[in-house]
This record gives C-alpha cells, structure tokens and sequence, in this order.
C-alpha cells in the first residue's frame, strides 16, 4: 500500500502487545485514523516524543488492506505540548481537546474546519491561560457538529435575548426567555453571551492577551458541556476534571 502523510494531531495511544501501541490521530487529509505502531515502545529514531496525546504532528502511515487498523510508520513533531511548562491545569486542557476531537469526530471523515480550530487552540493553550481558548474551542466544536441554537432568541418562544436575562437547563439544549424558565434553571450572564458571539467573529488568537479566570465565562463553558453530555448521554471524563477546577 503507498504510504499517506498528513498534519496530524495525536489523541490517545493505548498498549498493545509488548512493544506495539494503538494510536488514534486526527489527520488533516483523512480525519480519524486508528493505527498500529509497531516497536514504538522500542523506537526512539521512529517516535520519541511524537505520540504524547494532542501532540501535532506530520503523521506517515499505511493502510492495510481488510483492517480498520492503518500502520503507523513514523511522526515528525510540529508542535509539542510539552514544549511549553506544563502544570495540571493546563494537562487537563489538553486531554480535553483530544478527548473531544476523539468522542465527537467520526472515523476517516476529513474535517478541516475543525482540524483549523483544534491546532489554532493548542497553539493558545498556556498554563495559566487556559479558560479562555477551552471555552472557544467547545463553543467553536458544538457549533461545528450542529448541536448549538441561537444563542440570541429564546428556544420557546423566539423572543430576542439581548438586554433581557436567558436561562438554561440540563434538559433543554438552547437558552430561554425569563417566561419559559425552568425550575433548576441557571442563568448565563450578558457578558458571557456577547462574548460567545465575539468568538464567532474572531480567531482565538484575538482573544489571548484578554484575562480570563476560571470564575469568568463559567456559565457558558457549564452550557456547553451539557449539550455535549446530552448528545454522549454520558459525561466526558475531562468535563468533570474541568468542572473540578472551576
């Protein structure tokens, strides 16, 4: 089989065999490729530091013929997270981007919509700046996939929002008027709404000289992640690490 290349973003490996991994990537030209690389406990010249997860690479492979496993022959590092200091907070971001590239994309389906905004993200990824570009790359994803309404009107009625307060709830995907409010219903302030909509206009870089603690943006980030649980039916396992740090 002739051997493929494509920017790629690694996602997870996991052991197979004593020396293989399984490896899963978001290649630019082909969108999720599983592979098998062979000896990379072993090959140092083949690998090194290529397969840390959401590490951006230049990815070489090959298909096999009657297998969902492609073979992975080797990775050049483009971008590595590890490149830049590294503290917990900033690992869980990174796991949360590569986990949701792997739940959420399909297999072999190209996405360069979507490749574009997890290597602009990763890029902006910085310890202690990490809250701004998450809420953009989940707010940019649900976007993407389909899953997020208008976040201007409410769902119930098609009420405009802007000036008046909007509610969410666990149950409901969209944002709603103070009419159509629920019990247990939380509230996503105006500034999280007008900035949701600024991140619509610009790239993330735009956004990264702009302060963000964990305490701003809180409520978009908790409606995001709840269209994201609705459409899993579960919680992913970096959303409640988040969760845990907000």
């Amino acid at each position: 089989m002739p051997l493929k290349e494509s920017e790629a973003i690694i996602l997870r490996t996991y052991p197979l065999r004593e020396a293989d991994l399984l490896v899963t990537l978001f290649t630019r030209a082909e969108g999720k490729v599983k592979s098998v690389a062979k000896s990379a406990k072993r090959s140092q010249k083949r690998f090194g530091g290529a397969l840390e997860p959401a590490t951006c690479v230049r990815a070489f492979w090959r298909d096999r013929p009657g297998s969902e496993l492609a073979n992975l022959d080797s990775c050049d590092v483009l971008l590595s997270p590890l490149a830049a200091a590294v503290d917990y907070a900033r690992c869980v971001a990174l796991a949360h981007v590569a986990e949701m590239l792997d739940e959420l994309i399909p297999d072999r389906e190209a996405n360069d919509t979507v490749f574009r905004l997890a290597w602009a993200v990763l890029q902006n990824l910085e310890s202690g700046a990490i809250w701004m570009p998450i809420t953009y790359f989940d707010l940019w994803m649900i976007r993407l996939l389909g899953f997020l309404p208008p976040l201007d009107e409410c769902i119930e009625c098609g009420a405009p929002l802007a000036g008046q307060p909007a509610f969410f709830h666990a149950l409901r995907d969209g944002l709603v008027c103070q009419l159509h409010r629920r019990t247990a219903s939380s509230e996503m302030s105006a500034e999280s709404r007008s900035l949701a909509a600024r991140m619509f206009r610009n790239p993330v870089d735009r956004f990264a000289d702009e302060p963000c603690p964990n305490s701003r943006l809180a409520d978009l980030r908790k409606f995001l992640m709840q269209i994201i649980d609705r459409h899993l039916d579960r919680k992913l396992q970096t959303s409640a690490q988040l969760e845990r740090l907000d």
